[in-house]
């Protein structure tokens, strides 16, 4: 098992791993949209949550060395079921012709006031003629 944690500027109090390489797979953690460098939360609205929570996990996927067409599952947490429309456009737009399984749940809130937490389970492919993959070589 192999620990992932991006480089965040902004302290991280939780007990977790932002992901956890495992036996060919990566499991993100939920990632907030909070800016994991300044610890400051979005001040528009719903999609400024999304493509921070997005961001966030892209963040993660890239220090993994993952790129977003090996996102198995994802699954996102919102505070309104009312943005699912607009969360799904936006989401769309950040896999593109990439069609993870999916699931969007609402919930009566979240932490630090965010709109949006986002997890999810990625694909690991190890590089070619390697038995490693990911950042440093790590092994899996």
């Amino acid at each position: 098992m192999e620990k992932i944690n991006p480089p965040f500027k902004g302290a991280n109090k939780g007990h977790y791993s932002h992901a956890v390489a495992s036996k060919g797979m990566l499991y993100v953690s939920g990632q907030l949209s909070i800016d994991p460098d300044t610890r400051l939360i979005p001040q528009g609205g719903l999609a400024d949550h999304v493509r921070q929570a997005l961001a966030n996990f892209d963040r993660v996927l890239k220090e993994a060395g993952v790129d977003r067409s090996e996102v198995v599952q994802c699954r996102i947490y919102i505070t309104d079921i009312a943005g699912w429309d607009e969360v799904n456009a936006l989401y769309a737009d950040f896999f593109g012709t990439h069609r993870p399984a999916r699931a969007i749940v609402p919930v009566p809130s979240l932490h630090f006031g965010c709109m949006v937490e986002i997890e999810g389970i990625a694909e690991l492919k190890p590089e070619p003629g390697s038995l490693s993959r990911g950042k440093g070589g790590s092994a899996w």
